[in-house]
């Protein structure tokens, strides 16, 4: 059976504070795009977790999905196991949240496949053993992240379409977030007086001064709409009302810039896998 597994954007991102442990304190709100890798999954009967086909970069091993159904099949106890088959449409070192959609489309998919029946907050707590970003995909609505991303709280977003450029570069967010010159101290807001478009990425002045790749994406959405980093990078995108005029301006991007235009999703197609 072949499953979906969203991007997401960050349409703001605040670096507020560090915990004591060094990871980042952040603000930010995620939306869910309906542009996205494909899972195919097939269960086994012989309790074996394997991946099938290539990942470019990623080793079966380092694979968030695979690590998504071995955690969950030892959790549960099954004596079920899975073959995975990745369609990876989404850019690796992106910041549309690839690997993490991944696996949190593993995690509720199987869920239901083996017949496990674990409520969504089992399954966020899974998700957040295997990196920041899966909780709010098993969450799955629009959401305003504080914490370390993992403290989720649904919020209403008007609807939008994105046009979203991809350069050809891979951003390592653990780099990123090491850099000396990023700011971390940023006042909280609250989320009932937020705005997007007050809103910023604390991320974007480190990404560009090391990418020129992506500093030349933003310089040039900037002429069309506000155009904004999402998580580390490297992709950046704007917000239109309409989609004619998202693909409109897509189709005058330089020659060899490359990118997709999107509808905002409110909802995870799989949502209603997990009560």
């Amino acid at each position: 059976m072949e499953f979906p597994a969203p991007g997401k954007l960050n349409l703001f991102l605040h670096v507020v504070g560090r915990r004591p442990d060094g990871y980042h304190l952040l603000q930010t709100v995620f939306r869910f795009i309906d542009h996205g890798d494909h899972l195919r999954l097939r269960v086994r009967e012989d309790g074996a977790i394997l991946r099938s086909g290539e990942v470019p970069g990623v080793a079966p091993g380092q694979d968030l999905a695979v690590r998504a159904a071995r955690l969950l099949q030892a959790v549960s106890g099954t004596r079920l196991g899975a073959e995975i088959e990745i369609d990876k449409r989404l850019p690796i070192g992106g910041g549309l949240g690839g690997g993490s959609s991944d696996a949190a489309t593993t995690l509720l998919a199987l869920n239901r496949l083996w017949g496990l029946h674990l409520p969504r907050s089992e399954l966020m707590a899974l998700a957040l053993k295997l990196g920041a970003d899966v909780p709010v995909f098993v969450f799955g609505r629009s959401a305003f992240g504080e914490g370390v991303g993992e403290q989720l709280t649904e919020i209403s977003l008007p609807p939008a379409w994105y046009l979203v450029l991809v350069p050809q570069v891979a951003v390592s967010t653990e780099e990123i977030f090491k850099s000396r010159d990023l700011t971390r101290n940023t006042n909280p807001i609250k989320m009932s007086a937020f705005s997007i478009e007050q809103g910023r990425n604390d991320l974007e002045p480190v990404v560009r001064r090391r990418f020129p790749e992506i500093d030349a994406c933003m310089r040039w959405l900037d002429r069309h709409a506000q155009a904004r980093l999402t998580g580390s990078g490297a992709c950046v995108f704007a917000a239109f009302d309409r989609e004619e005029e998202a693909r409109r301006v897509l189709d005058e991007r330089p020659r060899g810039m490359r990118g997709f235009v999107a509808r905002g999703l409110d909802r995870h197609p799989l949502h209603d896998f997990a009560d």
